[in-house]
């Protein structure tokens, strides 16, 4: 089995409202505890980079699903969602929901349609970072399909 290393050097000097940086191959940022925790909302935060890793997982997996099913799309956007709570004074991330929008052309069959739709949730179930974070945080994905010229 082949394996893969991806390594990050992260700096931070002080205390918990310091500024840190982290960077890993094309990363590099500055990051902090976010506003709604009481920080400084300098760079990003472990909030922020846990639902970007799982919103590229996920946009990459079903994008790749698509062209070897040979569907084409005309426009493949997403907004995502991470919902983090605080239960019993501990800081939880608890959901991703993502929310792919995909704009196909009209002569779309209505059986390539259905197919699309089965992707949009077996991507998730595919991507690695949900398979990660499965058991932890509940991720989600529901799909609009829109038929035409964007």
């Amino acid at each position: 089995m082949a394996e893969h290393v991806f390594k990050l050097h992260a700096a931070w000097q002080g205390g918990r409202n310091s500024i840190g940086e982290i960077e890993s191959g094309q990363l590099k940022t500055k990051v902090s505890i976010p506003p709604e925790m009481d920080g400084p909302g300098i760079g990003t935060n472990p909030d922020e980079m846990l639902l970007g890793a799982a919103a590229t997982c996920y946009i990459i997996t079903l994008a790749a699903m698509l062209e070897r099913s040979k569907i084409s799309t005309l426009s493949l956007e997403m907004n995502s969602e991470g919902i983090v709570a605080v239960e019993k004074g501990v800081i939880t991330y608890k959901k991703i929901q993502h929310m792919p929008v995909l704009t196909i052309p009209e002569n779309t069959s209505q059986e390539t349609i259905a197919k699309i739709h089965r992707l949009i949730t077996k991507a998730e179930e595919s991507c690695m970072i949900s398979r990660a974070v499965k058991g932890n945080v509940e991720i989600s994905a529901a799909g609009k399909i829109l038929i035409g010229e964007r």
